[in-house]
C-alpha cells in the first residue's frame, strides 16, 4: 500500500510519518520509506545522526540509472534520455516490487534498523547551493514520481512518503499515486486551512484523504477539529514525552509510546489496509497517462525533441498481476 503524509510546515508531518513507519516495522511488514520533502528530516526522525543522514544517496543523482533500469525493453521509449518524470510503464518496462532486490534499491535505498526490524529508506536529496536561483525543487522529486509510476505493491507491503509541505504537493501528479493520504493538522485555523485547500484540489482525482490531528491537548482541540473537518478526522495524537525524547536523539523503546498515540497509529494502519479492496488499477494508470500527456505538452516534448505521447502503451494497465522482464 502506498501512503502519503502531507500538511503545513511545522504540523508534525515528518514526525507522524516516522511514527507510522516504526509502527509498521513492529508488525513485521516490509516498508519502503521515502523522504520527498524539501527539508530532509525523515532520516533523523528514524534515528540517524546528522552524518549518517548526510551520507544517504540522493535519488535525483541516480536518475540516469533509474531511467535505464525502468525502461527495460519497452520499445516505445527510444532511450533513457527521452524518459521524463511522468513516463508511464508499458510492455517491456521493468517494475519495482517492495520486497525485491534491484539496481534501483542498490543505488538509492539504505536499510535503517528499527524496533527489531528494518526499513528501506530513500531520499530525494537536499536543495543545494548549486540549485539556488536556477532549479525548482520539484525537479528533484521527479525520481520519486518515476519510481512510483513503476511500482507494484501488494497487501501488507507499505511505501510511506513524507511529502513536501502545504499545497506544494500539487506541483506534480504525484499526489494521485497513493492509496491513502494522511493530512496532519494542528487544531488551529492555519492547521485546517491546508486541509481545505488539499481537499479542493484532490476532489476531481478521487484522492482518498484522512485527517490526523496532531498536538491535540484536550477535548476542546478535538472538538475544533471535528467541527472543521467532519468525518475526515480519523485519529488524533496528543503530547508525547516519547517524541520529545526522540527529538533529542534518545528515543526509548517504541513499546513505551503512550497508549493513546499507539491507538491512533493502529487506527491509521487499519484505514490503510481497508483501502486495498478499493484499488482501481485502471484509473490509477489513466491518471498516470493524464499527467504524462499534460507534462509532455507543457515542456517535455520541447525538452526531449520528441512526441512523448508515443510513450503511452494504450493496452497496458499496471497491477499486481503484471509480469515484467527481469
Amino acid at each position: 500500500m502506498k501512503i502519503a503524509f502531507v500538511g503545513k510546515g511545522g504540523s508534525g508531518k515528518t514526525t507522524l510519518s516516522s511514527l507510522f513507519i516504526r509502527h509498521l516495522v513492529t508488525t513485521g511488514a516490509p516498508v519502503v520509506a521515502i523522504d520527498a520533502d524539501i527539508n530532509q528530516h525523515l532520516g533523523a526522525a528514524l534515528g540517524l545522526d546528522e552524518s549518517e543522514a548526510a551520507r544517504l544517496p540522493a535519488m535525483g543523482e541516480q536518475l540516469p540509472l533509474i531511467k535505464e533500469y525502468l525502461r527495460g525493453t519497452n520499445t516505445r521509449i527510444a532511450s533513457a534520455e527521452q524518459m521524463i518524470k511522468t513516463t508511464p510503464p508499458g510492455e517491456g518496462s521493468r517494475l519495482l516490487r517492495v520486497r525485491e532486490a534491484n539496481p534501483v534499491y542498490d543505488a538509492c535505498a539504505r536499510p535503517v534498523e528499527l524496533e527489531g526490524g528494518a526499513v528501506r529508506l530513500m531520499v530525494t536529496g537536499p536543495f543545494t547551493d548549486a540549485d539556488l536561483g536556477v532549479a525548482c525543487y520539484h525537479s528533484k522529486t521527479g525520481a520519486v514520481e518515476l519510481c512510483l509510476n513503476h511500482l507494484v505493491d501488494g497487501r501488507d507491503e507499505y511505501v510511506v512518503v513524507d511529502m513536501t509541505a502545504g499545497s506544494d504537493s500539487f506541483a506534480s501528479g504525484m499526489f494521485t499515486r497513493f492509496d491513502l493520504t494522511f493530512l496532519v493538522a494542528e487544531p488551529t485555523r492555519k492547521g485546517v486551512s491546508v486541509y481545505r485547500q488539499y481537499k479542493e484540489y484532490a476532489r476531481d482525482f478521487g484522492v482518498a484523504l484522512k485527517v490526523v490531528g496532531n498536538k491535540v491537548q484536550g477535548p476542546d482541540d478535538l472538538d475544533f477539529l471535528r467541527e472543521q473537518v467532519g468525518d475526515d478526522l480519523l485519529a488524533a495524537l496528543g503530547h508525547s514525552d516519547w517524541v520529545r525524547a526522540m527529538e533529542k536523539g534518545r528515543p526509548p523503546r517504541f513499546e513505551h509510546l503512550e497508549d493513546g498515540n499507539r491507538h491512533a497509529l493502529r487506527a491509521l494502519h487499519t484505514a490503510v489496509d481497508a483501502t486495498h479492496g478499493l484499488r482501481d488499477w485502471k484509473r490509477y494508470t489513466e491518471q498516470m497517462v493524464h499527467f504524462h500527456l499534460k507534462n509532455a505538452r507543457s515542456w517535455g516534448n520541447e525538452r526531449t525533441g520528441t512526441d512523448l505521447a508515443a510513450q503511452v502503451d494504450p493496452g497496458f494497465v499496471l497491477g499486481e498481476g503484471v509480469v515484467a522482464p527481469v
